[in-house]
């Protein structure tokens, strides 16, 4: 069965680098911007006729900064994921399609759906939403999108970026789901489910320091679990 097109379309950040004086898109970010406009580029008459029609086209950027969970200064307003992957955007010429909007303020997937809501970016009604990420990540995002704003199933649509990801966050990533499911687990209010994403993340940082001190003899497989909490408490810290 062939999947409904998704005419407003939500896109993860995955990271920020000093270029210089400023700010780039690492090449996970730049990925979800070319697969977010590769979408629009398949399906152009649909978001035209979505916009002729008075229905919602538009394409939302969400991202703050990496590793803010863990203290890292803040890039300056405009230099942060959203703003960075809208500006891409608009180079593309994406705004002939669809409106454009930046969400700037968050520091992990979840944090990304919760401001997204909040701050009233995604149109009233139930069009299909596009979620825009590396395949490994959309799970999750699945997962918080349903817990967050009640969608799910069909109501979403997976549209996956190509390029620009890396082993580390791929072999992470199905540890930080799993972390999420249960960490979360019965809860639906947005002050909770930051406590606890919060306490998870805590958490995996003692592990972490934990599986990092020196010991007289390596227990067998501790470098593999080791490099899985890092990479599990990286992608929930935002890197992802």
């Amino acid at each position: 069965m062939t999947p409904p097109t998704a005419t407003v379309l939500l896109v993860f950040g995955r990271g920020v680098t000093r270029s210089g004086d400023g700010y780039v898109l690492t090449p996970g970010s730049a990925a979800r911007v070319h697969a977010a406009a590769g979408y629009v580029a398949r399906h152009g008459d649909e978001f035209l006729r979505a916009g002729a029609e008075g229905r919602p086209a538009r394409i939302v950027f969400s991202g703050g900064w990496a590793e803010a969970a863990e203290g890292a200064a803040r890039p300056p307003a405009g230099s942060r994921e959203g703003d960075l992957m809208l500006r891409e955007a608009l180079a593309a010429g994406l705004d002939r399609w669809a409106d454009l909007h930046a969400e700037t303020r968050s520091r992990s997937t979840l944090e990304n759906v919760l401001h997204v809501a909040e701050e009233g970016l995604l149109p009233p009604g139930r069009e299909p939403l596009g979620l825009v990420s590396h395949a490994w990540h959309l799970p999750r995002i699945r997962f918080l999108t349903a817990k967050v704003l009640g969608r799910r199933g069909a109501d979403l649509v997976d549209v996956p970026a190509g390029g620009g990801d890396d082993d580390f966050s791929r072999r992470g990533e199905r540890l930080a789901y799993l972390a999420s499911r249960m960490a979360l687990l019965g809860a639906r209010e947005p002050g909770t489910l930051l406590r606890r994403e919060r306490r998870m993340i805590g958490w995996l940082r003692r592990a972490e320091r934990v599986l990092r001190r020196p010991a007289p003899v390596t227990a067998p497989g501790s470098a593999e679990l080791l490099e899985r909490v890092t990479s599990t408490r990286s992608a929930l810290d935002g890197r992802v």
